[in-house]
């Protein structure tokens, strides 16, 4: 009985610690929304007749936990939930604003953003929610081009001129790349403080009043320039001027060359001078099927001048040109200081007529949240939104409706990516060949394409040569390019030992109707002779 006793003290202490936390969790979380249930009638959907994007109460692919759904590519959408009372978070010492966001299809193009709006004019209506309304912050991931962030961008009234600002969080973190659930919190230290994390981790760290972390700064300047004040007339803003008692000396030419002759060189012996660099084909003629009037008169390839690559060069020899010494371009007047110079011009500093101190940011209270987006993808995903002023409250709320989410999506990603381990390895063989195939096609390779398909098609059946093969073809197709276009003629293939022993070893006809297509075109050019692609006019 002794020691039963102090047990159920501990057993009812720690029961009543339990309901104590429990409660102090409920006094710090403003608003929570699950979407467990459905949000007809507990969420207003915008009216307005640009916002034709459908909401869907959906579940989370691979889960049971429900969320509300982008169901639709490129549309608008706006949904707007009000608070049962406002949230005054300038005289709240920590705010803590938090929700997740899946993109199911990947992120392609989409936003996925939360308004937090202020109170509204007299008369406005959940159903007229669309971009213009006001908000006071804007926090979230959207990525579309350029755009990859999450957002950070808050409204604050000048209390000197009552007008309202628009300052943007600078160097913002940018959003996973995947289809995982993630979770965005962004937390309002009562330190003038932003800390944005993602997924728990801290990303972006950033001071209220500073002006490398907002743009526009919170703080106006205490000075401006005057907008009254003008330059005078006689202001001289010139460091250098042109020499005005600057004289061109009498032997500057003007119209001197910038290049002369070189007197000094002499033409090589051997030159050709009777020769010129490209011949006749004397091994070409006309096709048969060639056509005067249609096709115009025939006129034979050219090839290099064998005579000329003897000699030191062929044609009319001409000296090489060399700089011109005498040479000295257009004569200019040499730039001098200016001795009126006063420097740049700048209206005087006075001080700022809108300018003001603050000890907090002026936020303004929120009275609901929105969503309002334009995105060019459907799947995304908006679960748990959180406002609590405790930022343990926030974790809490991550172990509990997040970890486990992620860790599942993690665990399947996972999976996913070491089946397609294998499949990606054989897109990439696929592609290789196919690429091999369409080379071969081409023309200029006609001659032996009978040789080089067989090579191709058997390191397709042998995939742990697949590399030597790529290797072997390409070596094979750049070296009869450099000989076609370096001598004009056309070479004879040559094929190591052992890949004529690979080619004498057979091809096989299994890799589809496009590979049997080829052998077919292939035997029926051997049965007709060499093939000429005749170059007509409409063509040149």
């Amino acid at each position: 009985m002794q020691i039963v006793k102090p047990i159920l003290v501990l057993i009812f202490g720690c029961f009543a610690f339990k309901i104590h936390a429990s409660d102090t969790d409920s006094d710090a979380t403003f608003f929570y929304e699950s979407f467990n249930e459905t949000f007809d009638g507990r969420w207003i959907v915008s009216e307005k007749d640009d916002y034709k994007g459908v909401w869907k109460h959906s579940k989370s692919e691979g889960h049971d936990d429900y969320g509300l759904v982008v169901s639709q590519k490129a549309r608008k959408y706006a949904i707007v939930k009000e608070l049962d009372q406002i949230l005054d978070i300038k005289n709240t010492e920590i705010i803590v604003l938090q929700y997740d966001v899946r993109f199911q299809n990947g992120i392609q193009c989409g936003g996925a953003y939360l308004k937090f709006l202020h109170h509204q004019e007299t008369g406005w209506k959940p159903q007229q929610f669309d971009g213009k309304t006001p908000f006071s912050i804007m926090f979230g991931p959207d990525r579309c081009g350029f755009t990859n962030k999450v957002h950070f961008i808050f409204k604050h009234k000048n209390p000197k001129t009552g007008d309202y600002v628009q300052h943007q969080l600078l160097k913002p973190p940018t959003l996973p790349d995947d289809k995982l659930s993630h979770v965005y919190t962004a937390i309002l230290d009562n330190d003038n403080r932003l800390r944005i994390l993602i997924d728990g981790k801290q990303r972006r760290k950033a001071n209220f009043f500073s002006a490398d972390d907002f743009d526009p700064p919170l703080l106006p300047p205490k000075s401006i320039f005057d907008p009254d004040d003008e330059k005078p007339e006689d202001w001289d803003e010139r460091p250098k001027i042109l020499d005005p008692d600057a004289v061109k000396p009498d032997d500057w030419d003007e119209n001197a060359p910038e290049e002369i002759e070189d007197e000094e060189t002499v033409k090589p012996e051997g030159w050709l001078d009777g020769e010129t660099k490209e011949i006749d084909d004397p091994d070409a003629s006309k096709p048969e099927d060639w056509d005067d009037e249609e096709d115009g008169e025939w006129e034979a390839p050219k090839v290099g001048n064998p005579k000329c690559a003897q000699a030191p060069g062929c044609g009319e020899w001409k000296r090489p040109m060399k700089k011109n010494p005498a040479y000295k371009g257009k004569w200019h007047a040499p730039l001098i200081d200016n001795p009126n110079y006063k420097g740049l011009w700048k209206p005087k500093l006075i001080p700022n007529p809108d300018y003001f101190e603050l000890q907090k940011p002026n936020f303004e209270p929120i009275a609901a949240i929105g969503i309002e987006i334009w995105t060019m993808q459907d799947g995304i995903l908006f679960d748990n939104l959180l406002i609590a002023s405790n930022v343990d409250v926030a974790h809490s709320y991550r172990d509990d409706t997040w970890k486990p989410k992620f860790k599942v999506e993690k665990q399947k990603q996972k999976e996913e990516e070491a089946a397609a381990g294998s499949d990606f390895l054989f897109r990439v063989q696929k592609g290789f060949f196919d690429l091999l195939y369409n080379i071969a096609n081409y023309p200029l390779f006609d001659k032996y394409k009978p040789k080089i398909l067989e090579i191709i098609e058997k390191g397709e059946e042998q995939p742990t040569i697949t590399l030597g093969i790529v290797i072997a073809i390409l070596v094979i197709i750049l070296t009869l390019l450099f000989r076609i276009v370096s001598s004009g003629n056309e070479p004879e293939l040559y094929i190591s030992e052992p890949f004529r022993d690979m080619a004498a070893a057979g091809a096989f006809d299994n890799q589809g109707s496009r590979r049997r297509e080829n052998k077919d075109k292939i035997q029926k050019d051997a049965a007709v002779g060499p093939a000429y692609r005749k170059l007509r006019r409409r063509d040149a």
